[in-house]
């Protein structure tokens, strides 16, 4: 057993020792798995092709050629050269898209400000004009801080077109360095104002937004109001092109096929000689320029007497004003450099300097407000000229249109504050009142306009027609008629607004006697240049007719001369005195006509002069009747009385019972109210003959009755008078 045992052992450990002699067999190698990339999904497939909803974009070519997107043009590039190479946030709102949208709040920044500067590189492109802000956009401020509302889209223009300057601008300038009291001492403190470039808007909204510098005592026209529909930005401008609708402006203007041929334009509501040159029938354009050669001159002339600078002007140098160094009155290239800009302004040359560069800087300031440009240039001359050795003529230069078309003027601009004009006035105070009479026989409030415009009497503008107008119904109820649809256009508003019928039913209402005081009665206004109701006398019934007299009806002159057109012209409004001359010899001016009296006998005004033209008998018992007014009312009434003939409601409280109007006491807190009915008749009658000034020639012997009769009603003496 126990051998077995060792035996067993022995071969156990041989098999060991052989197999630890053998070389190891080594073992097989693991074969490497490429990594296998994952496989692709199943593809999408592309969505169809859709085709755009505009395949082309309107109006595309004809942007793409203004001036609107003409990149290498000044108004783009400016900046390009700067240090910030981006355009400045007070810049960016009108030179760029992004500055633009920033301005509108496209951006998500708050609208009516731009927060940033703008990159460079863009123009005035479709997304600028055309965005929801834009769609809803009805209002415009401008740089004075006037707001104008109720817009279409030409507001988005108007956001630009308005220059960066106004008459507020230049003020705070003068306050800011103490030269509001002082206008003719030089500050170096003080900088030339520009107004900016293409102030178009502010042009043809005039004295709304204060664009040019308004001299204090002095009216403005406000927004030129041309003919309907082409009286906004895009009425008479391509708003892709920018290039005037001419054929548009064909229709009315005649001939018209070129920008040149618009500056020629001039309409016979124009009929005055603004420039002084003796030339009625050129442009607007070129009255303008004849102006603005004069205050130039006057600014130089100015400049060296009073600044003692030299001056010159270079209109493509900023700031466009430079020292004139040599004197020779012209700037050259060496001169029209920012280092030698002038620096001797004066508040008074600054004033000036600045409505020049208005006026040139909006090169369509002719059509855009031309009266307002005009006014302004001829404003800046006439302040240049109080402190001028020589001062420029302005003897035969014209500042203000025809009374129909002058609209800065108070039957205008009355109701300004009030923003309209009630329907009782609008009939002759608005443009459009006398059309919406014709056609409806009433009136309503109107917004106030600039004067009369070729549609207030014309129907059709091509051929420039007129209302046909018949009977014109007076406020005494009388239906009366020339016979000449023309001359009865006048009669609509040339009747005055009370008549003998209005004053009895108000002194009937107060139920007192002729010389009884009563709180009831107030002065009855006959109104303005009631001539039509002068000329037609009893038929009328205008002026004030005491019960128990007889007066004078229509004076029917010679034949073709006893109408309003026949002896005005009809859009100057002035006598045509070289037509009264073919009878009346010697006559050549309204002094020659006031001095007629062909055979009317009799010294009417009790003066001792019977050969006096009839202005002069009738001025003669005018004052006779104020000093029987005064009289009366002094002594029967114990309430002395004055009259001012510019100051609404004309009669006041003579406080100091000295007969003169003092200071304070034309007001209307002030107004007189002790009336009588004697005195109002009487002081209605004054009134009519002071706002007729033609009534010795519209109807003599009638306003002489009346006058006469007034005398004798507050008991004034007629002694060596006669009545007609």
């Amino acid at each position: 057993m126990k051998v077995s045992l060792r035996v067993g052992i022995l071969l156990i450990l041989m098999a060991i020792g052989l197999a630890a002699c053998q070389t190891a067999t080594p073992a097989p190698a693991t074969e490497a798995v490429a990594e296998q990339p994952p496989a692709c999904p199943t593809a999408v497939p592309c969505p169809p092709v859709v085709e755009p909803v505009v395949k082309q974009v309107p109006y595309e070519a004809q942007w793409a050629a203004s001036g609107h997107n003409k990149a290498d043009a000044e108004a783009f590039t400016h900046w390009d050269e700067s240090e910030e190479k981006a355009i400045p946030v007070e810049c960016a709102k009108c030179h760029s898209e992004t500055g633009f949208l920033d301005f509108l709040g496209e951006d998500g920044t708050a609208a009516a400000t731009v927060d940033n500067p703008a990159p460079l590189g863009t123009t005035v492109t479709c997304i600028t004009c055309h965005n929801a802000s834009t769609a809803q956009m009805t209002s415009v401020t401008f740089p004075s801080g006037a707001e104008i509302s109720g817009l279409g889209g030409e507001a988005v223009c108007m956001q630009c077109h308005q220059g960066r300057a106004s008459k507020v601008s230049v003020d705070q300038a003068l306050e800011k360095v103490g030269l509001t009291a002082d206008l003719d001492t030089p500050n170096a403190e003080l900088g030339f104002v520009n107004i900016h470039y293409y102030a178009a808007a502010a042009t043809l909204y005039g004295k709304q937004t204060q664009g040019g510098y308004e001299y204090e005592g002095k009216q403005y026209d406000a927004k030129n109001d041309h003919v309907e529909g082409f009286d906004t930005c895009i009425g008479c401008h391509n708003s892709h092109t920018l290039e005037l609708k001419l054929e548009a402006c064909a229709t009315c203007h005649q001939g018209v096929a070129s920008v040149e041929d618009v500056r020629k334009i001039r309409m016979a509501g124009s009929e005055a000689d603004y420039d002084g040159d003796g030339d009625i029938q050129e442009g607007i354009a070129f009255e303008i320029e004849g102006l603005q050669e004069k205050l130039y001159s006057a600014i130089q002339a100015y400049a060296s007497e009073v600044a003692g600078q030299a001056i010159g002007y270079n209109d493509l140098a900023y700031p466009y004003f430079f020292a004139d160094s040599n004197g020779d009155g012209t700037i050259d290239e060496s001169e029209a450099v920012f280092d030698n800009r002038y620096q001797n302004w004066t508040g008074r040359l600054l004033k000036a300097a600045y409505n020049y560069q208005t006026s040139k800087k909006d090169p369509g300031a002719y059509a855009h407000g031309g009266k307002y440009i005009i006014q302004l240039l001829y404003d800046s001359i006439e302040d240049l000229n109080t402190k001028l050795a020589s001062p420029i003529s302005l003897e035969s230069a014209r500042r203000l249109d025809p009374g129909h078309f002058a609209g800065s003027e108070e039957a205008f601009r009355h109701w300004d504050a009030e923003g309209e004009v009630p329907g009782s006035c609008a009939r002759c105070h608005s443009a459009s009142g006398l059309p919406t009479y014709l056609k409806n026989g009433v009136n309503i409030a109107v917004a106030p306009s600039n004067g009369l415009n070729c549609a207030t009497c014309h129907n059709d503008l091509a051929t420039f027609t007129r209302f046909e107008v018949g009977a014109v119904t007076f406020p005494s109820g009388a239906k009366l008629d020339f016979g000449d649809p023309d001359a009865n256009l006048c009669l609509n508003c040339h009747q005055g607004r009370e008549s003998t019928v209005s004053l009895d039913n108000a002194i009937r209402a107060a139920g007192v006697q002729n010389d009884q005081t009563s709180e009831a009665l107030r002065f009855r206004n006959p109104h303005y240049f009631a001539a039509g109701a002068t000329l037609f006398g009893d038929e009328a019934k205008g002026a004030y007719q005491f019960s128990g007299k007889e007066y004078a009806g229509r004076f029917v002159h010679v034949e073709k001369f006893s109408t309003c057109i026949q002896c005005h012209n009809a859009h100057a409004l002035e006598v045509n005195v070289q037509e009264c001359s073919d009878c009346h010899t010697n006559v050549n001016s309204m002094a020659d006509l006031r001095a007629l009296r062909m055979n009317t006998q009799g010294d009417f005004d009790g003066d001792g002069d019977e050969t006096e033209g009839l202005a002069g008998e009738v001025e003669t018992m005018m004052e006779k009747l104020y000093a029987a007014i005064q009289e009366y009312a002094s002594t029967r009434l114990q309430t002395p009385i004055v009259y001012d003939p510019h100051v609404y409601p004309y009669y006041f409280n003579d406080t100091n019972a000295n007969g003169q109007v003092d200071e304070g006491e034309a007001a209307f807190p002030n107004a007189y109210a002790n009336w009588s009915p004697n005195l109002l008749r009487a002081a209605y009658n004054y009134q009519w003959a002071q706002k007729d000034p033609g009534a010795y020639a519209h109807n003599a012997r009638y306003i002489l009755q009346v006058l006469y009769d007034s005398i004798q009603a507050v008991g004034g003496s007629v002694s060596g008078m006669k009545r007609p």
